[in-house]
């Protein structure tokens, strides 16, 4: 029971950062309006966008913390755009450029200022097998195998959006660790936690976030039995540890169906189910990914703008 105090502690200290009243939103700017949530933005955090516009809009982009952001047409001159604050961005005040073409043809660039906050994470210490730290030359073989793998199958930005709606937990069980913790495992500090994880036993249900395409379900050296779901736009949600796969790759894949079920494969104290939310190459808090209040898109009217250049 006080662990799990504990835990709830940690996550209320960071829901009450200081500054959270110096967050400025939303933004208006000759007619435009720009609002965001979650409000208060932090360091790995999801950042989603809504824009009003004054006008018809064909088309609707942005820049942000050098990365391209799609917008789509949820509603007559509403547009929502997915984006996300990387771990390393520094607190402060960011330009983001909108960048839209009218029902007429007309080019509209738009400029607001949007605050980032530092975002508070804890530390934990782990002991995982010594294989995991200190692989042997084989083993090293196969995690370059895989990371190259994983480097490639990244790259595979698509620019039409997948998801549709809010994104919904795995599993219902009590987490047991939080994104941005920084691991010293083994008596070094190793990695910091780009995800979440779960307490539930071998074989419970796992189901996706969101819909999607599967882009890989197949077994990792560090992973264990993973599966991962692309998105669209850069967006990408990855599944780990698990016992047993029951997806297979380029399978398309509805919010809510049952991925796999949940175990202690790869590098793992336990049996636990830990998920990651990726955006463009950075890694961001699902916790708060799970609590954005996402449009349901008109069909008739949803226009995706593709993504240029997206950093990896």
């Amino acid at each position: 029971m006080r662990s799990k105090l504990l835990l709830w502690a940690v996550l209320a200290l960071r829901l009450s950062a200081p500054g959270a009243n110096a967050a400025v939103s939303p933004c208006t700017s000759q007619g435009w309006i720009l609002t965001w949530e979650p409000t208060l933005l932090t360091n790995g955090s999801p950042a989603l966008f809504h824009v009003s516009s004054p006008i018809g809009l064909n088309t609707l982009s942005a820049k942000w913390l050098n990365h391209s952001i799609a917008f789509t047409a949820e509603k007559e001159k509403a547009w929502t755009g997915f984006a996300g604050v990387p771990l390393s961005t520094q607190p402060g005040n960011y330009t983001i450029e909108l960048s839209a073409e009218s029902v007429l043809g007309k080019t509209n660039v738009v400029r607001c200022t949007v605050r980032v906050q530092r975002g508070r994470y804890r530390n934990v210490t782990i002991k995982v097998p010594r294989q995991f730290t200190e692989p042997t030359p084989e083993q090293l073989q196969e995690i370059n195998r895989d990371k190259e793998l994983k480097e490639a199958r990244f790259a595979e930005v698509t620019p039409e959006q997948e998801w549709a709606g809010n994104f919904r937990a795995p599993v219902k069980a009590e987490i047991s660790d939080v994104f941005g913790t920084t691991r010293t495992i083994n008596g070094k500090v190793q990695s910091v936690h780009q995800g979440l994880d779960y307490a539930v036993s071998t074989g419970t249900p796992v189901s996706v976030l969101n819909s999607g395409t599967v882009l890989l379900a197949r077994p990792m050296f560090f992973e264990g039995n993973c599966v991962v779901v692309n998105h669209g736009q850069g967006l990408l949600t990855l599944y780990m540890h698990l016992s047993k796969i029951g997806v297979k790759e380029g399978e398309h894949v509805k919010g809510g169906q049952v991925l796999g079920l949940s175990g202690g494969t790869g590098r793992a104290t336990g049996p636990h189910l830990h998920i990651a939310v990726r955006w463009q190459g950075t890694y961001l808090d699902p916790t708060k990914v799970l609590t954005l209040h996402i449009p349901e898109s008109d069909s008739h009217m949803a226009r995706s703008a593709a993504v240029k250049s997206v950093p990896q």
